[in-house]
């Protein structure tokens, strides 16, 4: 993810952030589920959602641990 991305993730709020994860997962999802019935294009696509998937999450718990204490 290139930095001016990052920094506009890190200033989104925590029900925007949750409302792309939903979005992402179920982008990944459809894609596993392509792939496993038949070869997509750009196979490193899942990679790179799966990796999104988990800064998005990371973000979430950053802001809520921040939100909490």
């Amino acid at each position: 993810m290139k930095a001016k991305d990052w920094e506009t993730k890190r200033n989104m709020t925590v029900p925007e952030l949750k409302e792309e994860l939903r979005q992402t997962v179920d982008k990944r999802f459809r894609l596993k589920f392509k792939h496993r019935i038949a070869k997509v294009k750009n196979p490193l696509e899942l990679r790179t959602l799966r990796r999104h998937a988990a800064r998005l999450e990371t973000l979430i718990n950053e802001k809520s641990a921040a939100r909490s204490a």
